[in-house]
């Protein structure tokens, strides 16, 4: 498949519409990552699988986003952020079918790995397409939109699929009859993106392998992003697959409106943080938000040992704030570190919150171990 495949559109999105799309997309992308977290539960119970078998699950979809990562990273740069983007929300679209059609664990296996490859490309093209749309090429600001994107996403998707869970007929069609619509929308919008790179009339999809390369000047803050990616999403990912079964707990309530909560609180101070504290200097971020997010852990292992739900609360709120602000003094740190870099560059600093969220199978299993034993 070529860039020829791709005629450009007869009414485009102007710069601003396009900049916003770019935006909400990585949104997306997080809030549909979120939405079968209140249904683990129901599956666990109508195909018996444990903790492990769901942790394998989550695991296979950050595999796929680390996959394309290292596969399809650059793809933006080579073929242009729209193609890539009409790709990837066609994926997301199509995957949605499996989630409805689901009636064992291998349909959750084949689906979320697909759409962690699909989330992958959304969100490697979405962020280069950020920075290359934003009037100024201001880092702040686009490392603010990305932040803020991205955290809304996650518990915004959680919450609202609780909410259709909760409320709502076909609980286990529904919330994905809602992401095919939205990915559907989001596909004809990305058809009306008028390319904001150069990119040769023949370029095609190619799928290279490729080491992950971090230009010399930018190796130090590359560190200080990595450390903050990783404390930050290994607190994302835990909250994703064992946040909805800890508020059940603490809260002692089935409702799954109630245990969409804990990802809910994190996402909603997360997002606070970073617009009241988004122009701290990355280091003070990411020093400041990895504290939080130890402090506020060390209080929602107190909650999990005691049931408390007031201490739950605190915690979860402490924590999604210190993610916020460590997620983007990480980001900031790398828009910041190499201003002469290629704009699709920024894919590398995904990496090491996928690296994370594909590796960590045993920590949200050894506290499901603590948790379960509570009445």
């Amino acid at each position: 498949m070529s860039v020829a495949s791709f005629p450009n559109a007869r009414h485009p999105l102007s710069r601003h519409a396009a900049y916003f799309l770019a935006a909400a997309t990585i949104g997306l992308a997080l809030f549909a990552s979120g939405t079968p977290s209140p249904l683990y539960g129901t599956y666990s119970q109508l195909w018996g699988f444990d903790a492990v078998v769901l942790t394998l699950v989550y695991a296979t979809y950050a595999f796929g986003v680390l996959a394309t990562l290292l596969l399809a990273g650059r793809l933006s740069d080579e073929v242009g952020r729209r193609p890539v983007l009409i790709v990837a929300m066609a994926t997301l679209a199509i995957v949605t079918v499996p989630f409805m059609l689901a009636d064992s664990v291998v349909w959750l296996f084949v689906a979320r790995g697909i759409q962690g490859l699909a989330t992958g490309l959304a969100l490697s093209a979405a962020s280069a397409a950020l920075l290359d749309l934003h009037p100024s090429r201001d880092p702040v600001s686009v490392s603010l939109a990305n932040g803020v994107a991205s955290t809304i996403g996650m518990g915004s998707g959680v919450i609202v699929s609780a909410a259709i869970v909760q409320f709502l007929p076909a609980p286990r069609v529904l919330p994905y009859v809602l992401l095919a619509i939205l990915f559907l929308g989001f596909l004809v919008a990305a058809w009306r993106l008028k390319e904001p790179v150069e990119v040769a009339p023949d370029a095609r999809f190619r799928l290279t392998p490729q080491r992950p390369y971090v230009p010399p000047v930018a190796r130090r803050p590359f560190v200080l992003a990595a450390l903050a990616v990783l404390s930050s999403w290994s607190i994302g990912g835990l909250f994703l697959s064992l946040g909805p079964e800890l508020s059940a707990i603490v809260y002692k309530s089935d409702a799954h409106l109630v245990s969409g909560l804990a990802v809910f609180m994190l996402a909603a101070a997360g997002a606070i943080s970073q617009l009241l504290l988004g122009r701290w200097a990355p280091w003070r971020g990411a020093v400041v938000g990895s504290l939080a997010l130890a402090a506020g852990m060390g209080m929602i292992v107190a909650a999990a040992a005691t049931t408390s739900a007031v201490l739950f609360t605190l915690g979860a709120i402490v924590t999604g704030a210190g993610f916020g602000t460590a997620f983007l003094g990480g980001l900031r740190s790398l828009y910041l570190g190499d201003p002469a870099r290629a704009p699709g560059g920024d894919d590398v600093g995904l990496l090491p919150g996928g690296v994370w969220l594909a590796l960590d199978p045993g920590g949200d299993r050894r506290l499901r171990g603590r948790t379960a034993r509570r009445p």
